[in-house]
């Protein structure tokens, strides 16, 4: 694996998740594979638990970290070939991709979407141009369209709790008062499609998500049906789709509640966090022992442990 940008840069879900689950066991098993190696972390936005998961599974591979904020730390990077940088942008992506090569073995880079051109935000320039012009590995710590290691870490906490061969998965819309990215749900479904799953996506109309994404998944605008007899629900907010970056409605008519979970099969609760109680989600969910939120927050290390040492058996 020379690169992890998207989920399908695992040869098997399957296997990764499986291997993941066994690094849980003994974090240390392979912390002689990274000797003397170095993992760049560049932050172009906020983090919490992808910093210091990514940081604590490079750190039980034996791997070196140097972390960079470049939204307040580096030079403006210019993306565009043959520009007269004459204006805020300081430093080409060229130089910039081919410096951090020198210094690290391993990049890893996190990149939100603007939310302002979808066209722009879908070519991914961040993620796919350090993957371009860096000479190392890159791994996509959250980008404009896809979040793959919170969805390999989803996958992970769904088989560990899993108790039927084949569960229903519901991903369910949420409000939420600022427009947010389509990247975890979109990654949530390429994952949830792989498994051996019934898997439904609910939301508002005009909410759904990109068609090339869904493809033959049911899709419902009606919540309460969608999480009928769910062993899994997954609630989160994005924006909307068609018409790019905007918001279209705020009431709470969504917000899943614990009443609205009575007609699932006693489903476990999941979310990628940070979320807003009581807005997207009610404390009477959240403090429930079928929340998972927490124990997917703890997969994230073992599934960013597992990409790099797959980054690192690959020479």
């Amino acid at each position: 694996m020379k690169h992890y940008l998207t989920l399908n840069d695992l040869p098997n879900l399957e296997t990764a998740v499986a291997e993941a689950i066994a690094l849980k066991k003994d974090p240390f098993q392979f912390e002689k594979i990274g000797k003397n190696k170095t993992l760049g972390m560049l932050f172009f936005n906020p983090s919490l638990r992808t910093r210091l998961s990514t940081q604590k599974a490079a750190q039980q591979l034996g791997i070196h970290t140097m972390i960079m904020n470049f939204s307040n730390e580096a030079w403006a990077l210019e993306f565009e070939d043959g520009t007269q940088m004459s204006g805020l942008r300081s430093e080409h992506i060229k130089e910039a991709a081919a410096v951090v090569s020198q210094y690290c073995d391993i990049v890893a880079i996190r990149a939100f979407a603007s939310l302002t051109d979808k066209e722009s935000d879908e070519a991914e320039k961040v993620m796919h141009n350090f993957a371009k012009y860096a000479s190392i590995p890159v791994v996509n710590m959250e980008s404009a369209t896809a979040h793959p290691l919170q969805a390999l870490a989803d996958a992970i906490t769904i088989k560990e709790h899993s108790i039927k061969k084949r569960p229903k998965i519901a991903l369910t819309w949420a409000p939420h008062p600022k427009a947010l990215p389509h990247a975890v749900a979109n990654s949530f479904t390429r994952m949830a499609q792989q498994l051996d799953a019934d898997f439904v996506i609910a939301q508002p109309e005009g909410y759904e998500l990109n068609p090339e994404i869904t493809k033959n998944t049911p899709l419902f605008h009606n919540q309460e049906e969608a999480l009928e007899g769910a062993d899994f629900v997954y609630a989160k907010n994005w924006c909307s789709y068609a018409d790019y970056g905007k918001i279209l409605r705020t009431d709470d008519a969504w917000m899943l509640t614990a009443e609205k979970l009575k007609n699932t099969n006693n489903a476990k609760f999941m979310h990628c966090l940070p979320v807003r109680r009581n807005i997207v989600v009610a404390d009477d969910v959240l403090d429930n022992p079928n929340s998972l939120v927490i124990e997917q927050a703890n997969n994230r290390t073992f599934s960013a442990q597992v990409v790099l040492k797959k980054i690192l058996e690959n020479g």
